[in-house]
């Protein structure tokens, strides 16, 4: 009888991997790689452009990091866990009248039990479980006054009450304006406490309908500077469905209907997408930037406003802004209100240090610090900002929103352009793409 120990005295030969699964891991590890790293598309909820239900079931909040420092004993996620007398109820009720959507499949416990249950709500996750003698956790006692206050996030606040009450909740303080935005309180069947709130407009109220307006240091333009402004408008044309009009010159495109001011300027050595800020006071402005380091140009008056070309104190070129007198120019959307919008910018630098000083001297940006090393979120800018410093040269990166990113990414492709696969994150649906010029770019589904 052979020795059946025999193979394993052999010496080990090396094998190449199945090239199935070796394309799939490569895969992974580019789509990684060509992520932007370390910045936050979103906080743990968006604002939804529509109803509560309607963004919910679309959106997340949207490419990259969570907002956390990291270290030793250092936090780096939050979620809210509920405890209720009946989860299977919760889960429908919570789906009916806050549009939030499962995530995997319950934990049943022997007798029953929902041990353990999975929800994505404004982006956010949510767990919840039934009460559990052997936790011991309880769920919030009959009448009791609540502990806790669940805040979302939602587009339209009478709406989303108005739904939240047909579902059965009790409301606590109806809807109402306040300086930091509108919103009302309701207790769910379980016992839990919900602020249904909205920083955007109010629909009723002195300033009833009225936008926000824009404040110093929100996108008021942007352009993508590429080789070939023609390829481009093509490109482009055929991926987001973008109409254009003339633009200054044969390279000039100016995108028409979107919620942010777009244009497209060819000419350009490299593809990088350009910047131009907001702010109240332009010359003032002006001054903080040569303070700073950079260098400011003469200012001109246009017909949307006064307008000054800059560069930071790294060479970066961007652009300062005041729009005209007038009726106030509205606030756009953090992540774009429809397909084709900028719902997001990743700034990539060399030095991010300099470049949190800088900005934050001339905008008055704040920060918060991302998960990995070098990567930043801008407080409260829109569209949403990040900064990623380490590279060697920089480059504004822009993420699209689209309503279906498998029809996206397949239109990119068959423009002659690259898409990885779409990948789910917990702001949405991604994908990282290059133009037929090497533009890069990302595609959200939030």
């Amino acid at each position: 009888m052979p020795d059946p120990f025999a193979s394993l005295r052999a010496p080990l030969s090396p094998v190449d991997p199945d090239p199935a699964f070796a394309a799939r891991l490569r895969a992974r590890l580019e789509r990684g790689a060509a992520s932007p790293r370390g910045v936050i598309v979103s906080e743990t909820a968006i604002p939804p452009s529509a109803d509560v239900a309607g963004v919910l079931d679309d959106a997340a909040a949207g490419p990259v990091a969570e907002a956390t420092a990291t270290g030793p004993g250092t936090a780096v996620g939050l979620v809210p866990y509920l405890i209720v007398a009946d989860a299977r109820a919760a889960l429908a009720w919570y789906a009916q009248a806050l549009g939030a959507r499962r995530r995997g499949t319950p934990v049943l416990m022997p007798d029953g039990r929902v041990g353990h249950a999975e929800l994505e709500l404004g982006g956010a996750r949510l767990y919840l479980a039934d009460e559990s003698p052997e936790s011991p956790v309880a769920a919030p006692a009959p009448g009791a006054p609540a502990t806790v206050s669940l805040v979302v996030e939602v587009g339209d606040v009478d709406a989303a009450l108005a739904r939240a009450v047909e579902a059965g909740a009790r409301v606590e303080r109806p809807a109402a304006d306040h300086p930091y935005g509108r919103n009302a309180v309701v207790r769910d069947p379980f016992g839990h406490r919900w602020m249904l709130s909205s920083s955007g407009t109010a629909p009723s109220g002195g300033d009833a309908g009225r936008p926000e307006a824009v404040r110093t240091g929100d996108i008021g333009y942007v352009s993508l500077w590429v080789p070939d402004g023609g390829r481009a408008r093509d490109f482009f044309g055929a991926v987001l469905g973008w109409s254009f009009a003339p633009g200054g010159g044969g390279q000039g495109h100016q995108v028409v209907g979107q919620a942010l001011h777009h244009g497209v300027w060819g000419g350009q050595e490299r593809s990088s997408l350009f910047v131009c800020y907001v702010v109240e006071d332009l010359d003032a402005a002006l001054a903080r930037v040569r303070d700073a380091g950079g260098e400011a140009g003469e200012p001109t008056d246009e017909p949307y406003g006064r307008v000054a070309t800059c560069r930071d104190d790294q060479g970066t070129p961007f652009a300062l802004f005041t729009p005209p007198s007038g009726p106030a120019m509205a606030r756009p959307d953090p992540h774009g209100g429809a397909p084709g919008d900028v719902a997001y910018v990743t700034l990539e630098v060399t030095d991010a240090a300099r470049t949190r000083a800088f900005y934050g001297a001339v905008l008055g940006w704040r920060f918060t610090p991302g998960r990995v090393g070098e990567g930043w979120q801008v407080d409260d800018t829109r569209p949403m900002v990040g900064i990623h410093g380490g590279h060697e040269l920089a480059t504004g990166v822009p993420m699209y929103r689209v309503r279906d990113i498998e029809a996206a990414v397949a239109r990119v492709r068959a423009a002659g352009g690259s898409a990885t696969d779409p990948e789910p994150q917990p702001y949405g649906i991604t994908a990282a793409c290059t133009d037929d010029q090497g533009t890069r770019f990302h595609l959200g589904q939030l």
